[in-house]
């Protein structure tokens, strides 16, 4: 059990990492992110991508 929990923690953290370093690039990285993955249906990168957009006020 110890094992699968420290799985889920590690996945957790991992994900906040990723969250981050999408939070963290430039406007025009970002840009470049979203379009990569805008195909529909949008893949969880892409969702953070345009969350984080929408949260800075842009664009594609």
């Amino acid at each position: 059990m110890k094992r699968v929990a420290d799985r889920g923690d590690h996945a957790v953290r991992r994900l906040a990492e990723i969250e981050a370093s999408i939070a963290d690039l430039s406007n025009e990285d970002l840009l470049d992110l979203a379009d990569i993955f805008k195909a529909e249906p949008r893949s969880p990168i892409g969702d953070m991508a345009f969350v984080e957009m929408a949260r800075r006020n842009i664009s594609l």
